[in-house]
């Protein structure tokens, strides 16, 4: 059996930034928008993953972040993938993003060895709000991240870093937790969960 795995920090978003996706939301745009219970920043997108590697992935995530304190990251500004006339992806910037650089980098040197696929593009530290389904109503999503381009969302606290397994259906994707690994805990702490 397989998964659709990923590699994640999740991330519990402030008062600030639901009112972002709400505004989103309302705006009447062709978008997918993030249910803020599934934020994350994916370090690494496994795709088809075999259950049994499920060991040998967390295992490599230990490795990724042995010695890794917990640490903080300040969200900051809004933007577009590929560009703000081109949206297709709405995202919130990072500050301090270079641990989680960092962890992803390992994360994929590491993982190639398991025949996963390097990340050609290399990692951006960002949170995903949205994706576009179509260019309908971009205007005013231009105009939200425009009006928001230097807005500070505040930080959060990176303490576990997590294998998940997403399923997808037309209501839109559930993220499953299959390990938690914590950080700062000596000798990685595992947390492990039924897939």
């Amino acid at each position: 059996m397989s998964f659709r795995g990923f590699i994640a920090a999740d991330m519990e978003p402030g008062e600030e930034l639901i009112g972002v996706l709400r505004d989103m939301r309302r705006s009447g745009a062709d978008l997918k928008v993030v249910r803020p219970e599934l934020m994350h920043i994916t370090l690494k997108f496994l795709g088809d993953t075999g259950e049994e590697l499920v060991e040998e992935i967390s295992s490599r995530i230990e490795a990724a972040v042995h010695g890794v304190e917990p640490f903080s990251v300040r969200l900051v500004g809004m933007g577009a993938f590929p560009s703000m006339s081109n949206v297709r992806v709405v995202w919130v910037g990072m500050e301090d993003g270079q641990m989680l650089a960092d962890i992803a980098q390992r994360l994929d040197s590491s993982l190639r060895e398991l025949g996963f696929e390097r990340d050609s593009k290399g990692f951006k530290a960002h949170l995903t709000l949205a994706r576009a389904k179509s260019p309908r109503g971009m205007a005013q999503i231009q105009t939200i991240i425009r009006d928001r381009a230097a807005t500070d969302f505040g930080v959060f606290r990176v303490d576990s870093i997590k294998l998940k397994k997403s399923v997808l259906s037309p209501q839109g994707p559930t993220y499953h937790t299959l390990r938690e690994i914590g950080l700062g805990q000596g000798d990685t702490a595992v947390r492990l969960n039924s897939p």
